[in-house]
């Protein structure tokens, strides 16, 4: 195979490597504080902010956390949706070269106290609306230290939050935090190769992992890919997404606005499509970012026939496959060559391929973004390069890789390996490149499941189930959601215990069901509990979940 194709295709659209400066999230809203002082930087409901306002807004809120003992190296958790003390909290904290970590608000309070546990948690903000999550934790992590409680309406009115009663840390409204501080923030010299983000995936071997991105990766990882998105990097940028925040691809979305000097238009609730609608109908997007889901959801929504699309560069999708009929449809509403893929994950920062909007080919996921390289490895050893057509597993390299993951050097070891004096993410993905270098994906990462553009791994769930003692063995598996193409049904296999062997399987699902209510978030509960005899094994003693897959 003729050694990464794809420089032919960055030469035939004129992809150009962009130029890295030592930058953090903190420098760029500095510069652009000052160079566009005046241009809206963030839209939420009726409420804007220009990049001064916004700027002075994260200087007030570094210069709280400093008072408060947050500084270099310290971990401040953010949990909340997509609002703007989210994004204005991101820009703090780089600012101050402490640490961030995006805390879903869809999680259990046992997965919350996990995160704040394993991370190391100082300080965090949460929303009002989240109080009683945080009231149901029965012992707070001794890490941490200050809880600062935020409104949606903060910005919009004199309306008075809500604080939990929690017990052994201070607890603070964020507007009462940030009233009498100054809008300047004296500056500190931040390392770009330092850690800016905690982001939390998946693991195959129990609890989830934080994998550790740098300023650097993050930074460079947004402009590689949006160099490789033909026509997407423009200063007149205004970018429309309901991506969670505390999702990797959320994240980069905010980043990528604050590179580029673009607007960022939050969407707190991505159910609700009258609301995207209307605001994209009266700001105009350049730039949509959403799963597969939310298009279609958006198209089943008259009213988003009726935006004008005419400034729309891109329309980036991920997460998920894009069915052939919704990108049809997609396409009919929005334009021809608008539609790019992203393909990646959070140990990648978090894309590593896309699919440029004016080259596209049907089946692929795109070609890898420039400045990265891209291998396919036997998945015996992982150490022979595969040739044209030849499936094995996808490996990156290049300055998007995650540090590491937190406390883990064993995983960190497994996932991070040299080989010809580079060193690779090896993703756990298998799929196969074309004689262009095009990504075709054969299947997902091993056990893995996607329901509604998230990650559902199997192994996390299955330990977690099997500390209940009606379960001697159990298997999680997928099965394609019809309702929802390119998305997966939960489905759970039990092998019972001795002793519950005879007793009521509906009473032994529900309360299954209940346990999984408690402990994890809502999209892993399990949609199908089946109980069989025994759970299949293979030769070596390993779960046959291909077995379970026929079965399901």
């Amino acid at each position: 195979m003729k050694s990464q194709p794809w420089l032919e295709i960055y030469n035939e659209l004129n992809i150009k490597m962009p130029r890295f400066a030592d930058h953090t999230m903190g420098t760029y809203l500095e510069a652009h504080a000052q160079s566009k002082s005046d241009a809206i930087a963030l839209t939420m409901f009726d409420k804007s902010m220009t990049f001064a306002e916004y700027n002075a807004q994260a200087n007030r809120l570094a210069n709280a956390l400093s008072k408060l003992n947050i500084g270099q190296g310290d971990v401040v958790g953010l949990h909340m949706p997509n609002i703007l003390q989210y994004v204005i909290a991101l820009a703090a904290i780089s600012k101050l070269g402490a640490i961030g970590t995006g805390i879903s608000p869809i999680m259990t309070t046992v997965e919350v106290t996990h995160q704040i546990l394993d991370a190391n948690v100082k300080a965090l903000l949460s929303l009002e609306d989240l109080g009683a999550t945080l009231e149901g934790i029965a012992e707070l992590p001794s890490c941490l230290e200050q809880v600062i409680i935020c409104g949606i309406q903060d910005y919009d009115s004199s309306h008075a939050v809500s604080i939990p009663k929690l017990k052994g840390v201070e607890v603070t409204a964020f507007k009462e935090l940030i009233s009498d501080q100054s809008d300047h923030f004296e500056p500190i010299d931040v390392n770009p190769d330092n850690i800016f983000m905690i982001q939390y995936t998946g693991g195959t071997t129990g609890a989830p992992k934080g994998a550790q991105l740098s300023h650097r990766a993050l930074v460079c990882n947004a402009q590689m890919a949006y160099a490789t998105n033909d026509q997407s990097n423009t200063p007149e940028m205004t970018l429309g997404s309901a991506f969670p925040l505390f999702h990797v691809a959320g994240l980069t979305n905010a980043l990528s606005c604050m590179i580029f000097g673009g607007r960022y238009l939050l969407f707190p609730d991505p159910r609700d499509t009258d609301h995207i609608c209307a605001v994209f109908k009266a700001i105009p997007p350049t730039h949509m970012v959403a799963v597969p889901a939310l298009y279609e959801m958006l198209l089943a929504n008259p009213a988003f026939k009726e935006i004008d699309f005419s400034h729309l560069l891109v329309a980036h999708t991920g997460a998920a496959p894009v069915t052939q009929a919704t990108l049809k449809a997609l396409t009919a509403v929005i334009g021809n060559n608008k539609i790019a893929d992203g393909f990646g994950m959070t140990e990648t920062g978090p894309t590593h391929v896309v699919h440029p909007n004016r080259r596209y080919k049907l089946g692929s996921v795109g070609i890898p973004i420039i400045g990265t390289d891209l291998r396919i490895v036997d998945t015996e050893t992982g150490s022979h390069a595969l040739g044209v057509g030849e499936a094995g597993e996808i490996i990156t390299s290049g300055p998007h890789l995650m540090t590491g993951y937190l406390n883990r050097p064993d995983a960190t070891a497994e996932s991070l390996r040299e080989m010809d004096g580079k060193l690779w993410m090896y993703t756990g993905d298998v799929g196969y490149l074309d004689e262009e270098g095009y990504l075709f994906l054969c299947d997902r990462a091993k056990d893995m499941l996607i329901v509604g553009g998230y990650k559902v791994f199997s192994v996390e769930l299955e330990d977690k189930l099997c500390s209940l003692p009606q379960i001697a063995s159990c298997a999680i598996i997928g099965t394609p959601d019809e309702r929802r193409p390119g998305n997966d049904v939960v489905n759970l296999f039990v092998e019972l215990a001795e002793a519950f062997k005879q007793s009521n399987p509906d009473q032994l699902a529900q309360q299954i069901t209940l346990f999984c209510r408690a402990n994890m978030a809502a999209f892993k509960v399990p949609k199908k509990i089946h109980f069989i005899d025994a759970i299949p094994l293979t030769a070596v003693g390993k779960i046959d979940k291909k077995s379970l897959r026929r079965l399901g």
